[in-house]
């Protein structure tokens, strides 16, 4: 077995704007609305930014969410490029309005449990089709392409937030579930994946589980610093594999400057015949394995830093008018292709268009 340690300093977190900020967030989803093509609205009337109700009720369980497709305009002849993420195909013209209803893995709004709901536009494959061709067929997403949503599994502000989100990507299926408690104040965190190769056999399956016992960590960097660290690790996970097992401890402990000082435990047992030969992999190979493992806490303690950082506290209103921009922010649009231009996929405009021939 192999048992790496590392601890870091890190800037410390205020627990009373973390509480806030989580509580405005949640009490701005609890308010939002969906309309009738699946955007979802703030209680302002400002839309969120790239998330759209693919199917059910909004904030009831069962509700499938993905990202909301960007819309392609087609050319001057009436035809979209390939795999723009909108309805058509390149060999035909555009069918705008058009929603995609297919099965999961098709890249459209569609999932395994049913078909997505009339007038919502499909969404979930980057860089796969969202609506049918010409033909009726909806082309399947490229080798690379992502097909995803989220189910929310429970909306209950009060008490616990669920999700699941299900991926397929490069021939791998991801499931992950997460659950927070008492979200207004959150006291815990769970969470859950799985994958698995659908071609592929046993070795290519493989099942982590993580918890984040938000109240011990608080009562641990609570602490004074000639205080003896918590004796369970607040922040555990583990991963299990038909070849090794990996077990992940993160304990808080506070600092004479009141920074933290965080400790991380990695501890990895091979599994049946890999045990010998992962030991003796592990004796000539343990200074590059250590130092890796050095290097990868010691850049998400970094990152960490550098958030907070950037980061200007606010309260109130002010806290809450920040969170609602995020979540309504949209990513600036690129520059417009000028029909006919030199740079355009569809060569000189055809002033008359389709319809004129």
């Amino acid at each position: 077995m192999a048992r790496l340690t590392h601890t870091v300093t890190v800037a410390p977190l205020d627990r009373g704007w973390f509480e806030e900020a989580a509580g405005t967030l949640v009490d701005l989803l609890d308010g939002s609305r969906a309309r009738a093509d699946g955007s979802v609205l703030l209680a302002d009337g400002r839309a969120v930014a790239g998330l759209r109700l693919l199917k059910g009720r909004h904030l009831r369980s069962g509700a499938r969410y993905g990202e909301a497709p960007e819309p392609v305009k087609p050319g001057a002849d009436g035809r979209v490029p390939a795999g723009s993420g909108t309805s058509g195909t390149a060999d035909g013209p555009a069918r705008p309005g058009t929603a995609g209803a297919g099965a999961a893995g098709s890249g459209t709004a569609g999932a395994a449990d049913g078909p997505s709901r009339s007038g919502t536009a499909g969404a979930g494959a980057a860089g796969g089709s969202s609506g049918p061709g010409a033909s009726g067929g909806v082309p399947a997403p490229g080798p690379s392409a992502t097909v995803g949503a989220v189910v929310l599994r429970a909306w209950r502000p009060a008490h616990s937030v669920e999700v699941e989100s299900r991926v397929a990507e490069d021939g791998l299926a991801l499931r992950l579930k997460v659950r927070l408690s008492e979200p207004r104040r959150p006291r815990a965190l769970d969470l859950s994946l799985s994958g698995h190769r659908p071609a592929g056999g046993s070795l290519y399956r493989f099942s982590g589980r993580g918890t984040a016992d938000l109240a011990a960590w608080w009562a641990a960097v609570d602490r004074l610093p000639s205080a003896l660290p918590a004796a369970r690790p607040p922040v555990t996970a583990r991963a299990a594999h038909r070849l090794a097992k990996a077990r992940l401890t993160v304990t808080p402990h506070p600092a004479d400057d009141g920074s933290w000082r965080i400790s991380v435990v990695l501890s990895v047992r091979g599994r049946w015949l890999l045990r010998p030969v992962g030991a003796v992999a592990l004796f000539f190979a343990r200074r590059p394995v250590e130092r890796g493992f050095r290097e990868a806490v010691e850049n998400a303690a970094a990152q960490w830093n550098t958030a907070l950082a950037e980061l200007t506290p606010r309260y109130g209103e002010a806290l809450r008018a920040e969170i609602a921009g995020a979540l309504t922010e949209t990513e600036p649009e690129p520059d417009k292709t000028v029909p006919g231009g030199p740079t355009d996929p569809w060569g000189p405009a055809d002033t008359g268009g389709p319809e004129a021939r």
